[in-house]
Order: C-alpha cells, then structure tokens, then sequence
C-alpha cells in the first residue's frame, strides 16, 4: 500500500506562502508575530494559521506568537529546503528556458544540471550556461547522474512517455507544465502546472459579481413567476 499524506493538500500548498511572508517580515527586522497578524497580512484567520502550523508541531508560544526567523527556518526545513537538489529540464522551448533562467532556484538549492530537447535547433544553445543535449542522450545521462526532479516543458502528446523515462531513471519529482494531468507512480511526486487555469481564475473573479447578480436575479424572477 502506497503512502498517504498526513497532512491535507490545501495545508501544503499554504506552506510556500507562510515562508515566503515569514522571509519577507525577517528582512523587514520583524522578531515576533502573533498568529492574529500573520492571519491579516496573509488574509487567512489567527484559527487557520494555528491549525496548519501545529499539524507539525507547535511552534508558538502563549502569549508571545512566533518568532519570525526560528518558524522561517523550521517551515523551509518541512518543506526540504535545508537540501541540495538535482534538476533537469526536458524541453528548451519558451518555458524551460524561462525556468533555466531564473537564478533564484539555486539560490534556494534548486541546481539545474542539463537541458534536453528533440528541435535540432535548439540542442547545442546554451541557456544559462547549460548545453542543450539531444532526447537521445537523456537515458545515458539518467544511468550516470543522480536527478531529484525533472522539470517537464514538452507538448501533451509526449509528455507521458518522457515521464515515464524519468521514472525509471530514478527521478524522484516531476515539475510539469505539459498542459495534460502525469500518472505517476506511488512515491513519485508531481506538480502539474497548467498556465491556462490560472488565467481562467482570473477570469472568473473578474466576472464572479456579474455572474452572481445574474444568478440572483434569475432566482429572485422565478420566485415572483411561480
């Protein structure tokens, strides 16, 4: 039998979140919080706060709050940043090169250590000092370097298959913007980032007063058209 998270989903995804204010409110010289203003500053209640901190122990005290830099470090410790890891990208398109790019990853202990992509004209570019190699070359590189995570930018009508290489070469996580949802295995992690989701959240607030006076109006007709 698989292993099943202790902890819910929507928990682990607030996680990022509380490091990201926490390292915020350091910088900013801020030694204490109570549960109350974190809530605020995170538009979260001081109840929801103190719930999801205390599914791994409680780390506040009575009376005093949080001290900011020692919750910072124990939520990137829960969230594995006391790490090192490998990464790859498997696709040299718009976003894996985006992802190459971005040097805050490393900074965090994300190293990415190759590229990979099918386009001859893409293999041999160099992005961000990395070499673009050939599809051809990934299960070598798989058997002879360990890899954490594999980061997937490929198009959806391949994206299952390359993951599959992934997983029997030993990769342990898979950040994937292939706009189609991965099967994975028990003890394979993945993220699926679809881009086109975000958007249509944005869309919807937008709309979201519109289409409730709609609904309401709808509803308030029917009531006075028996």
């Amino acid at each position: 039998m698989g292993y099943k998270s202790r902890v819910s989903d929507a928990v682990v995804r607030r996680l990022p979140m509380y490091y990201r204010h926490l390292r915020e409110l350091e910088k900013a010289g801020v030694v204490r919080i109570s549960s109350q203003e974190l809530g605020e500053r995170m538009n979260l209640t001081a109840s929801q706060i103190r719930q999801d901190i205390n599914c791994f122990g409680g780390f506040g005290q009575q009376g005093y709050g949080y001290h900011v830099s020692n919750l910072k470090e124990r939520i990137g410790e829960i969230l594995g940043l006391n790490h090192e890891y490998h990464v790859i990208i498997v696709g040299a398109g718009n976003i894996g090169r985006a992802v190459a790019n971005y040097a805050g990853f490393a900074k965090e202990g994300f190293h990415i250590q190759a590229m990979f992509d099918v386009s001859p004209a893409l293999v041999g570019i160099d992005v961000h000092g990395i070499l673009v190699q050939p599809m051809d070359k990934l299960e070598a590189w798989l058997s002879a370097h360990k890899v954490d995570i594999a980061v997937l930018a490929v198009p959806a009508s391949c994206a299952q298959e390359i993951c599959d290489e992934l997983v029997n070469g030993g990769v342990r996580a898979v950040w994937n913007f292939a706009p189609v949802d991965l099967n994975l295995p028990q003890g394979v992690a993945v993220n699926n980032v679809h881009l086109s989701d975000s958007l249509h959240i944005l869309s919807y607030r937008m709309n979201e007063k519109e289409l409730f006076e709609a609904i309401d109006a709808a509803r308030n007709q029917d009531r006075n058209n028996p």
